[in-house]
């Protein structure tokens, strides 16, 4: 998977507006924090290894979020989301990469994907 094109696609939607490309940066950069913080406090609150478990994934799906932030700000620049999606059919590769999505939810996955494939 590529997440620079996962970045694309959710940052253009259906029609490529510019609010939507504001609230996914959004999404993506309070993802990261909210979920490393989240993570770190059960990690360090936890009174079991499952807690520790918990707090680890919380802090690996935040991690997925990290890659596709750093897309989105390159690809928030004018003209930048246009020339990466120029010449794709959008809607099928939404409805793709709207499958795929559940790879976030796979702690580092999207780290992994992103170190892998530059």
């Amino acid at each position: 998977m590529d997440v620079r094109r996962l970045a694309a696609i959710d940052m253009h939607g259906v029609k490529g507006t510019l609010t939507r490309r504001r609230i996914i940066l959004a999404e993506f950069g309070v993802g990261v924090v909210a979920l490393v913080v989240v993570g770190m406090l059960i990690a360090w609150n936890a009174s079991s290894w499952q807690w520790h478990l918990v707090g680890a994934w919380f802090i690996g799906v935040g991690l997925n979020y990290l890659p596709l932030t750093l897309h989105a700000i390159d690809l928030y620049h004018p003209g930048r989301l246009d020339a990466e999606l120029a010449g794709v059919d959008v809607m099928p590769e939404i409805r793709r990469y709207g499958r795929l999505q559940f790879w976030i939810f796979v702690p580092l996955a999207l780290v992994v994907m992103a170190v892998r494939r530059p």
